[in-house]
């Protein structure tokens, strides 16, 4: 859903839709989404910026980091973005970003497409690792076996090569 500025009659307008999951631009390997995302919210036009706040709910399928089985995981994101127009944007390269400045986006041709806001707030939310439980034993190096399901028969007593001098120091 594209929200035309110009076109933004009142001051402030409500929305709310599904995105489906192929009309998002996805290219994550460890995460997927599956069924529809709900995004919902509100666009206030200022005189010099245009915040858009909201919730954005559903679900993603998420591989463990450790044992690479899928997962569903909730999303519940709240969002609070602010976007400026090009002559409003900081141009100097060398300028101090403030915490404010990190939550600013530029917008173009007086138009905010809602889907990409919804895919860069699920893609920000994302935990840079992801566990299926807390005690998850992972792969064998070995083998390759997840130690979930299966007792591997590879010994874990395997010494490099390379540091097998070491062995006789005592």
């Amino acid at each position: 859903m594209i929200i035309d500025l110009l076109q933004l009659t009142d001051r402030e307008k409500d929305f709310s839709f599904d995105i489906r999951p192929d009309e998002i631009s996805w290219d994550e390997e460890f995460a997927r989404i599956e069924n529809p995302v709900k995004i919902s919210g509100k666009v206030v036009k200022h005189a010099s910026h245009v915040e858009v706040a909201g919730q954005i709910g559903g679900e993603i399928v998420i591989e463990c980091t450790r044992c690479l089985q899928p997962q569903t995981m909730p999303l519940e994101i709240s969002y609070r973005v602010e976007y400026v127009s090009p002559e409003h944007a900081a141009s100097s390269k060398e300028i101090e970003l403030k915490i404010r400045d990190l939550e600013t986006t530029v917008y173009e041709d007086d138009k905010i497409d809602l889907v990409d806001l919804a895919r860069e707030q699920i893609l920000l939310s994302l935990p840079t690792r992801f566990y299926c439980k807390e005690d998850c034993k992972g792969l064998c190096p070995k083998c390759g076996a997840n130690k979930n399901l299966t007792d591997c028969r590879c010994e874990g007593n395997d010494v490099d090569p390379r540091w097998s001098a070491l062995k006789n120091f005592t």
